[in-house]
């Protein structure tokens, strides 16, 4: 006879699995959705990941998570102002569904409560894998968000920023968003708030033939106190573009997951991302990608600047199919350390079933160069300033690969933003 053993929650998990009890009656959903929400909540009741999990190796959440603040229904979140000027702004304020939308035409809106009532959304609640933390606790506990569906053909004029504010508290949203054959679009994803908050984000993306979809990520949540977990999911479509950024500037504990697969002739992904870690923080990139077609393209870059006692962490695998030749993927993370007590792990990896491909992946981790400070100083330049510059202009390469101006700009603040602050 097998006996398994049940673990013995901790605190964080207890709080969970307590706050799901209480909340269940309020969450929306049909018969569908709540044995989604069921299924997930069992998930947690296992254990949250440890390193023995491979994927969370780097990142135990077990232990990390020390504690989960209660739902706060009297929170009172406000948007805030676009990251980029003239945009289309839709806001989830502490979870639900701002009354204040921003009409845009091609696009139609849909808020994730009504399809989470309809049971419409139930599909959407599959979790990824047994290893599906991030989706396991949203799925548990999503109440609100939205839909966007952005017709065939349309290129959209403005961009479009699909806010998640958060006043304390626990806060859990989904995302998705499809992106018509050849429709253009711009849009931003703008996690931020204020106080002791746990929000999970999920974004499920699907770019049609043909399109190009730009999708900014800017996760500034509060270094003291906040917890973040965010999921990325795209699916890309026969010789469509898709270019994601991702500025993880903020947040106590922070895990990005970026999922996407190739599945189009001809589709080509970009990531940049951009991680500045300082005080006692923890921040994990963690990204999957899947080549699963013949001659498709893909580019990936983070950087990284480490201060005070962060510890940071970039996961990226890309997975070559057999049938998938012709493929071109490279990778690479590089990360200055400005600090004895900060650290930074690696971990790329290339698993290749084609023979006819051109795949590689780099990473470095360096100081900044004495050699270049003394040059600086040399021309009159106060060391503390031409340390900032050598360390904007490290990061600030990779911005200006986006070659849209405004978004360069706008990037660039919320860089001198945040070296005026942990500089």
């Amino acid at each position: 006879m097998n006996i398994h053993a049940v673990p013995q929650l901790t605190p964080a998990e207890t709080a969970l699995v307590d706050a799901f009890g209480e909340r269940l009656s309020l969450l929306p959903g049909d018969g569908a959705v709540m044995v989604k929400r069921d299924d997930a909540i069992e998930q947690v009741k296992t254990g949250l990941p440890t390193k023995r999990v491979e994927s969370w190796h780097y990142t135990d959440l077990r232990r990390l998570l020390t504690s989960v603040p209660a739902f706060d229904e009297t929170a009172k979140a406000e948007a805030v102002a676009p990251v980029l000027e003239g945009s289309a702004v839709f806001s989830v304020l502490n979870g639900r569904s701002s009354e204040k939308t921003a009409k845009v035409e091609g696009v139609t809106v849909t808020r994730v409560a009504d399809k989470l009532t309809d049971g419409s959304f139930a599909p959407a609640l599959e979790p990824r894998g047994s290893d599906d933390a991030v989706g396991a606790l949203n799925t548990a506990f999503v109440a609100d968000g939205y839909f966007l569906d952005i017709a065939e053909g349309v290129e959209l004029s403005q961009p479009i920023e699909l806010q998640n504010v958060q006043a304390g508290g626990q806060t859990h949203v989904r995302l998705p968003v499809r992106v018509g054959n050849g429709a253009k679009a711009v849009i931003v994803e703008r996690q931020t708030g204020t106080g002791d908050a746990f929000v999970s984000s999920v974004a499920n993306v699907t770019v049609g033939d043909g399109a190009e979809l730009t999708w900014l990520i800017v996760q500034e949540q509060p270094d003291a106190a906040a917890t973040h977990l965010g999921q990325f999911n795209a699916w890309i479509g026969k010789d469509a573009k898709l270019v994601v950024f991702v500025m993880n500037a903020g947040g106590k504990l922070v895990r990005q997951e970026i999922n996407v697969a190739a599945k189009g002739e001809g589709s080509t992904f970009t990531l940049r991302g951009i991680n500045l870690l300082a005080g006692d923080t923890h921040t994990d990139v963690t990204m999957v990608l899947d080549h699963a077609v013949p001659h498709t393209e893909s580019t990936e870059v983070i950087r990284n600047v480490v201060t005070g006692k962060a510890r940071g962490v970039f996961q990226g695998r890309i997975n070559v199919h057999q049938y998938a030749q012709k493929t071109d993927a490279k990778m690479a993370c590089n990360t200055l350390l400005l600090s004895d007590d900060g650290e930074f792990s690696t971990k790329p990896e290339l698993e290749i079933f084609a023979d006819d491909v051109q795949c590689g992946h780099g990473a470095t981790v360096t100081e900044i160069d004495r050699n270049h400070l003394f040059y600086l100083m040399a021309r009159g330049i106060e060391e503390k300033t031409a340390r900032g510059l050598l360390v904007k202009a490290f990061v600030a390469e990779v911005i200006e690969e986006l070659e849209d101006e405004a978004i360069v700009d706008a990037l660039e603040g919320r860089l001198d933003k945040w070296f005026a602050e942990h500089g």
